[in-house]
């Protein structure tokens, strides 16, 4: 619905409105209230209303001049002849659509005000900065760190100094790595390794009985093909290789737990970040934060299933530019799915959430009557509470994966953005569908991929 700038309800109104086909829906700005769309640069899309006077003269030259000094980047620019002119038609009303840097905003105003009237701030919805290209996930790597064994006292390695040593060096190699740099290969310790092998027999035992059929597939593959094995941690190179040739998928190093806005952007583009240090030898069937057990025995072999990695790419893309509010609610699904969902198999409740297939314990308890279990709805799932100290009360079972990920697609519609996404997958990169023409050149690239799909089909048949 269109609604009226303040002086110029009819003409005014017919400007914006032709504006608002290439642009999110504005409206007035509160005095005092922040503008707009936050940009990675520390620059912002303004959107402004004014008259000038004596416009084809020196009045429109000064207004460039303003938008000239504080470097603006204009992308939208309309003028029409003002409704009630009061001298000659000179008057004109404008319509601007900029970037400018945040510090200029007020300044840029302020230096308007006095060479226009009636000038008019209008505001576009506030968009958290995401990444856009791969090479973007440098940028995110904000940890959760409440459960490092340096500030956690309840963690098993608080104690030991050369726990912590050992972290301090996995943590370095993660925040040293960039996108493209070769995986780091790590020799891990007799006792790390002697870790392993206690976690990796005991929920191995379990697996044939309680995990889902995709997952049983895929360890088959990552015992053939990456070396899983009791006695010997998989590298995240291997590992990182054999999922690309799979699913798309690829590993990240990461130091500890991400926050939820940062992970989720990860899986965007089919990244996992992926820790690569051992819970403490101590506590070898449960660890407070994610570890390689966690990592490599919950996650890998469910990210190896295409449907499911599809699912998570999904969440992560919901994700992007996303308010916290909404970030919130998806971790929450993140968390009753992909960590601790469970699923229907041949009359069965299986197993396909990591957190469930890299704790021994918690395996076990889900599977059996001592939970409740109720059906996967993610309008109901995403605002139920949930806890990390202890086993869940609650666990959500979804009917398949493809139902799963259909009610996935159908809640994120509903999320509220100013704008759309579209992921290639040629250049691994998110473009934001703000203008028609872009909307063109994707749907362009899918038709002609349902074209050469129905033509095989065609020749099959």
């Amino acid at each position: 619905m269109k609604t009226d700038v303040a002086g110029a309800p009819g003409r005014r109104a017919s400007l914006k409105g032709d504006a608002e086909k290439e642009t999110p829906a504005t409206e007035p700005l509160s005095k005092g209230e922040s503008l707009v769309w936050e940009e990675e640069d520390g620059r912002a899309t303004l959107t402004l209303t004014f008259t000038l006077r004596e416009a084809r003269k020196a009045g429109l030259a000064k207004a460039v001049r303003v938008f000239e000094t504080f470097e603006a980047e204009i992308h939208h620019l309309e003028t029409r002849q003002a409704k009630n002119p009061t001298h000659t038609t000179e008057v004109l009303d404008f319509f601007v659509r900029c970037d400018v840097h945040n510090s200029d905003v007020s300044i840029l105003i302020n230096s308007l005000k006095k060479v226009a009237d009636d000038v008019k701030t209008h505001r576009e919805e506030r968009v958290p900065w995401f990444p856009k290209k791969m090479r973007d996930l440098d940028k995110c790597h904000q940890l959760i760190n409440k459960y490092e064994p340096d500030l956690d006292h309840g963690h098993p390695g608080f104690t030991d100094p050369e726990y912590k040593k050992r972290r301090a060096f996995f943590t370095d190699l993660a925040f040293n790595y960039r996108a493209g740099d070769p995986l780091p290969r790590v020799e891990y310790t007799a006792q790390e390794t002697a870790t392993w092998r206690e976690v990796y027999g005991k929920l191995s035992s379990l697996y044939a009985t309680h995990a889902c059929k995709q997952y049983l597939e895929a360890f088959q593959q990552l015992e053939k093909c990456c070396g899983y094995q009791e006695d010997s941690i998989p590298q995240l190179q291997d590992v990182s290789r054999f999922l690309k040739e799979r699913t798309g998928f690829q590993l990240r190093p990461a130091a500890g737990l991400l926050s939820s806005r940062d992970f989720l952007a990860s899986l965007a583009f089919r990244v996992f970040p992926s820790t690569q240090y051992i819970r403490h030898s101590s506590s070898p069937m449960h660890s407070p934060e994610p570890d390689c057990c966690h990592e490599l025995l919950g996650h890998v072999p469910m990210l190896a299933d295409k449907q499911f990695a599809q699912f998570s790419q999904a969440i992560g893309l919901v994700s992007l530019g996303s308010s916290d509010a909404e970030i919130e609610k998806l971790a929450t699904l993140y968390w009753f799915t992909i960590e601790f969902g469970l699923c229907k198999e041949n009359g069965s409740i299986k197993a396909y959430g990591a957190g469930l297939l890299s704790s021994y314990g918690e395996l076990v308890y889900a599977l059996s009557n001592k939970p409740e279990h109720k059906p996967f709805e993610p309008e109901l799932t995403a605002i139920h509470a949930y806890q990390d100290q202890t086993f869940q009360p609650v666990y959500f079972v979804a009917e398949n994966f493809e139902d799963a990920q259909a009610k996935l697609q159908k809640y994120a519609l509903k999320i509220k953005k100013p704008f759309f996404l579209h992921y290639d997958p040629l250049t691994c990169s998110v473009e934001v569908l703000n203008t028609a023409q872009k909307i063109k050149n994707t749907l362009g690239q899918m038709k002609q991929e349902v074209k050469t799909l129905c033509f095989a089909l065609e020749k099959m048949s």
